[in-house]
């Protein structure tokens, strides 16, 4: 894409409102930065310049600078990272691996062919087709290219490593580079693994004929670049690059999806239930019939995504998957007579799964026992005082209006004709009437004199943890607030804070539903609250996160065998 000259249309200070967007837009788009490496790449007051600009093909796109260096762009409201930006987060993509003379033709509009690429001893990086990759060089973990997946990796190896593999979008040292500082890639150690020599030696001797694999573009377009095959070791090699003990994890977790999934159908969903939500067919149904001692998480099975499961269950007519609102998909059929649903035979209950062993599980989660509480005022002290309290002393409701009732009836203040009134002395006068009302109210009804004094009081409340000490703290008391943010491009983000005043570890909240819901969580500090931290989930996960919340407090929940504890 930048292989020619392209030409700038405008160049601008980013505004402060499209700062915060783009901050928004990057957390949405690369889920796997904290909040801190966010802050990082877009900071609150560095400059930071937004550039329009044609590719030499036509192509308008969006570039963001800092400091002179572009950092990010923008191509059909999608966000890419550039070279300077995966230097400085080499871990921000999956990362794919070539020799260092296929760089040079790269940066010439080439694509990258599945024979230039170099299987490591660990495996080739688990991707889709379509999602956004790195590409580094032997020797160095630092990227040097940026592309889309053409395939998924398991039919990359199916393909034994040959046909297209890469669409290359940006290079080091093509013209986008070049509008930068020209910094070179930083040396970048490769992540030390376990293998043995003669591993080593199979997959470098057998890709060392492939470095012209390649597809040009530009002038060269049309022409392709022939390669030589790989050799059939380097082929067998890569279809077993995970078979060191066993299965390998990808093949276990797509058995224990397929499992669930099929348990799921024949036990737990009735006709009655559809259309279903295919996230309550997960988060409600597949997860509680995973195998005790197992962990359901699709993002570890080839398929990565519970809709292109589905997609492939569609395929097999087990299902009929439809997206009856805007972006939610519902499974509005069920092939019950299919051989996959009828052949499975649901397990029999082991003891084990009926009974907790001791130490086998965390212990569960008991909410604190909560109570609201009053604090004495410094205009209340008169009132108050003659109960043997003082400013700051704290009461329950009931204490307060006991202490209220007590001192109209021992000033004789309950109006004779009528008992359900009160006669306001100067020191009632001053604790509960405004201003304008000193001289015209004289009497108030029973609750509304109680009302009054409760509301005058400053609150608190109470907070007893099973096994520990009360703790005492002053103003409201804070509900688990459950917000639903829209973000860029439509994309929705479920936002849960105060969790800690609960004993709720938002960390082990956030790892819960990450699992639960298989979308992204980000634990960051809550703004605007000292010491408090916010759990942020990718989508609309409100009725996950209720069943979590709600049955944290029953039993049998799932909380129960998780430990939620932090307080």
């Amino acid at each position: 894409m930048f292989a020619k000259a392209f030409r700038v249309k405008s160049n601008t200070a980013i505004k402060g409102s499209d700062r915060r967007k783009l901050r928004a837009d990057v957390t949405a788009a690369f889920p796997t930065l904290g909040t801190d490496q966010v802050s990082e790449l877009i900071p609150g007051k560095e400059e930071l310049n937004v550039v329009k600009l044609y590719a030499h093909k036509g192509e308008a796109l969006t570039v963001y600078t800092r400091g002179g260096n572009p950092i990010l762009f923008e191509l059909e409201r999608n966000l890419y990272p550039t070279v300077y930006t995966l230097w400085s987060f080499p871990d921000l993509l999956p990362t794919f691996t070539t020799w260092p003379l296929v760089l040079e033709k790269l940066v010439r509009g080439a694509d990258l062919m599945l024979p230039g690429v170099v299987v490591p001893p660990t495996g080739l990086p688990q991707v889709q087709q379509g999602d956004l990759c790195a590409i580094a060089l032997v020797g160095n973990r630092a990227p040097v290219a940026v592309g889309v997946a053409a395939m998924s990796t398991a039919q990359m190896l199916a393909a034994g490593l040959k046909g297209k593999g890469f669409s290359v979008l940006h290079t080091y040292q093509d013209h986008l580079w070049k509008s930068g500082d020209k910094s070179s890639p930083p040396a970048i150690a490769p992540l030390a693994v376990n293998s043995t020599d003669s591993n080593e030696e199979k997959v470098d001797l057998g890709l060392q004929g492939n470095l012209s694999c390649l597809t040009l573009e530009g002038e060269e377009e049309d022409r392709k670049v022939h390669c030589a095959e790989a050799s059939e070791d380097t082929s067998s090699g890569a279809q077993s690059q995970d078979s060191w003990d066993g299965k390998p994890l990808q093949e276990q977790m797509d058995e224990l999806l397929h499992w669930c999934f099929l348990h799921a159908l024949k036990s737990r969903v009735k006709r009655a239930d559809l259309p279903l939500l295919t996230s309550t067919l997960l988060g409600s149904h597949m997860f509680s019939c995973c195998p005790e001692g197992q962990q359901l998480d699709i993002k570890k099975s080839s398929y990565k995504k519970l809709s292109k499961f589905l997609q492939h269950m569609q395929q097999e007519q087990i299902v009929q998957v439809k997206e009856l609102s805007k972006g939610v998909e519902s499974i509005v059929a069920v092939d019950w007579r299919h051989p996959r649903i009828t052949s499975f035979v649901i397990p029999e209950p082991s003891l084990t799964s009926q009974t907790v062993q001791e130490g086998s599980r965390e212990q569960p989660y008991h909410p604190p026992d909560i109570k609201s509480l009053y604090c004495v005022p410094a205009s209340m002290t008169q009132l108050f005082q003659e109960s043997g309290h003082k400013k700051g002393s704290t009461l329950e409701g009931s204490e307060v209006r006991r202490i209220i009732i007590d001192y109209a009836k021992k000033n004789n203040l309950v109006d004779a004709d009528n008992r359900n009134l009160v006669t306001l002395d100067p020191i009632l006068c001053g604790c509960i009437l405004e201003k304008n009302e000193q001289h015209v109210v004289t009497k108030l009804p029973w609750e509304c004199l109680l009302t009054r004094c409760l509301q005058s009081m400053q609150p608190a409340y109470q907070v007893t943890f099973p096994g520990q000490e009360p703790i005492l703290k002053r103003g409201k008391l804070c509900l688990i607030d459950i917000t639903l943010a829209q973000k860029a491009y439509n994309k929705k983000v479920t936002v849960v804070r105060n969790l800690e005043t609960y004993g709720l570890d938002p960390c082990a909240v956030a790892a819960i539903l990450q699992l639960r819901c298989q979308a992204s969580t980000i634990v960051s500090p809550a703004p605007g609250a000292k010491d408090s931290l916010q759990v942020q989930i990718q989508g609309n996960q409100i009725h996950h996160l209720g069943q979590l919340l709600l049955g944290s407090s029953k039993s049998p929940s799932p909380c129960q065998s998780c430990d939620l504890g932090g307080a």
